[in-house]
């Protein structure tokens, strides 16, 4: 069975050889950190080195055009301050474990900024469609893939947040929903315009998309302004989707979904991604109350790993029900941080695969 027919099959709930053998990845800081516990110092690629299943994907281009210039403004013996190429000044460590930057200022701040910055989003730009010749080779690249091909489906409020600040977007939720509304109408139009063409020639197995507007007590605005702001935009999208055979939809959100899952799969986007369990989010749970209409990505608390092997028995056993019941691809619920060991993680790999009859991969090492 090949990965691609492997993750089908799974995410349609009939049989398979085993689940697929997938992870979310890692922190920057753990190859290090885990070298100097006994991880191979030649090792590049954790994921190669592992020996995961992986995917493709199809390339499009919805960010701004053109980018700002981006660097380095300010710097000290200490810190970094940057702006980045969406325009966001942020200043960062130059030392130890790099967490959320600490952000000075936003491109965005009131209507005029906005449209302004709308230009660089316009999905007619010649520059967001391949030319005929990188096409036609994507095209044959993907002819007959083996893996799972995947595209991205956009992001209507969590990339704008990024623009706008957490503070700055939430006033607007209640100060000016029109900027609201234009721009996540703006993103909807980009989503819509540059997935067509790639999903009407190619198979494309799944769409994904990113959000990350979740915290440990909720979504960062109310099951009501979700409904207002971003069901109707979601449905625009996945009904394209759709439209070309693409029915597994995905969304990367961290954090407490609860409340907000029932809108994302009523819009169409039926897939949850990564379930962080630390963040107020269960896989069991979403089961639960969703039944086999929801699909599920990650689920594997990431507290366990850090607590030692006891812990990786417990969690891995409470899921072995999903397991068998299918619609759900078991790993870490978000990327690995450096609080779990290198023995720890060899130990989950190795009790996951033995668990849910996963082959180990030639060449992959055992914990001591």
């Amino acid at each position: 069975m090949t990965t691609r027919e492997r993750f089908l099959r799974c995410m349609h709930y009939q049989s398979v050889d085993h689940v697929p053998d997938w992870e979310f990845g890692y922190w920057d800081e753990v190859p290090g950190i885990w070298k100097a516990q006994g991880l191979p110092a030649s090792v590049g690629s954790l994921e190669v080195f592992f020996g995961f299943e992986w995917s493709t994907g199809v390339g499009t281009h919805g960010g701004l055009i053109p980018a700002f210039q981006s660097g380095v403004v300010e710097e000290t013996e200490t810190r970094r301050i940057i702006r980045d190429g969406a325009g966001v000044l942020y200043e960062e460590k130059k030392e130890g474990i790099k967490t959320i930057p600490h952000y000075l200022e936003f491109p965005i701040k009131n209507r005029a900024d906005w449209l302004e910055y709308k230009k660089r989003l316009d999905p007619s730009n010649p520059e967001r469609h391949p030319g005929d010749e990188h096409w036609a080779a994507e095209k044959k690249r993907l002819e007959g893939a083996t893996v799972p091909v995947e595209i991205g489906i956009g992001s209507l409020f969590g990339t704008p947040r990024n623009w706008m600040g957490f503070e700055g977007i939430s006033m607007a939720c209640m100060d000016d929903p029109w900027l609201i509304h234009d721009i996540v109408e703006t993103m909807c139009n980009m989503t819509c315009a540059i997935i067509e063409r790639p999903l009407k020639e190619i198979k494309i197995d799944a769409g994904g998309g990113w959000e990350d507007i979740a915290f440990n007590h909720g979504c960062m605005i109310s099951p009501k302004m979700f409904r207002e702001f971003l069901v109707p935009r979601y449905k625009r999208i996945t009904e394209i989707c759709h439209k070309y055979g693409c029915n597994i939809l995905y969304v990367d959100c961290d954090g407490n979904i609860m409340e907000v899952a029932g809108l994302w799969l009523e819009s169409g986007i039926n897939c949850m991604f990564p379930i962080e369990v630390a963040g107020g989010t269960d896989p069991i749970a979403l089961r639960k109350r969703f039944g086999k209409d929801m699909l599920l990505r990650g689920g594997v608390n990431k507290r366990a790993l850090i607590s030692g092997r006891a812990a990786i028995d417990e969690e891995l056993a409470r899921l072995a029900p999903l397991v068998e019941e299918g619609g759900f691809i078991p790993h870490v619920d978000h990327r690995c941080p450096p609080d779990v060991t290198y023995q720890n993680y060899l130990y989950y790999l190795k009790r996951k695969r033995e668990m849910f009859g996963i082959p180990l991969p030639e060449g992959c090492p055992l914990p001591d």
